[in-house]
């Protein structure tokens, strides 16, 4: 070390590398906004594999999954990521609803209660977290009381949030809608089920997470 310091040789950047740090990013939102689909694109772009399956039944997710080490790169940046797919927050879980989608009453009850530990389980989760990308379906209202919940939790947390406005390829989204509701954060309006916009999703991910 002395004959380093004498030939005035300069380590630092070969420390900022080993020093990398990968952030571990959260993808929040209700029910059937499109997380696992976004989760599941962005594993088969840069790892060619896929987080888990989705369905039209609300709760498709319930316990949070983890792909470690996920390296996202965009003009010339690149963020090490741990991306974790949440259940669907909601403020409230009735077996009921299942039961609609034509699923027997025993089913209906187990969901409903997987469903609510994997809510309670998201929540837990964002005290382990750098960022959060928060999916929001864009046909629908954004004024709802999950929405605001989830924004104001995570303010509080002061997490970094970007805003996937998904579902664009559908004809009556909104992204500006959503922008309109809570303009404080990016936002970025994608189809997770088509691709568009995934390119400016992974450039605005690089930078705010990186």
């Amino acid at each position: 070390m002395g004959i380093i310091k004498r030939l005035g040789i300069n380590f630092s950047w070969l420390k900022k590398i080993f020093k990398k740090k990968t952030a571990r990013i959260g993808i929040y939102g209700p029910p059937n906004a499109g997380k696992t689909t976004l989760a599941n694109r962005i594993l088969r772009d840069w790892t060619g594999d896929a987080m888990g399956s989705v369905s039209h039944i609300p709760h498709e997710t319930r316990r949070a999954r983890r792909r470690e080490d996920v390296t996202i790169q965009s003009n010339g940046s690149s963020v090490m990521l741990d991306i974790i797919d949440t259940p669907g927050l909601a403020t409230k879980i009735d077996f009921h609803d299942f039961m609609q989608f034509g699923l027997s009453e025993d089913e209906s009850k187990r969901r409903a209660k997987e469903a609510t530990e994997g809510v309670i389980e998201a929540v837990k989760w964002l005290d382990e977290l750098d960022g959060v990308i928060l999916v929001m379906d864009a046909t629908e209202d954004p004024y709802t009381q999950v929405n605001v919940t989830v924004i104001g939790n995570m303010e509080a947390r002061k997490l970094p949030l970007l805003i996937a406005a998904n579902k664009i390829d559908l004809p009556n989204s909104s992204p500006a809608r959503i922008h309109s509701a809570f303009p404080q954060h990016p936002l970025v309006p994608i189809s997770a089920l088509e691709g568009q916009n995934i390119d400016l999703l992974y450039k605005e991910i690089a930078e705010h997470f990186g």
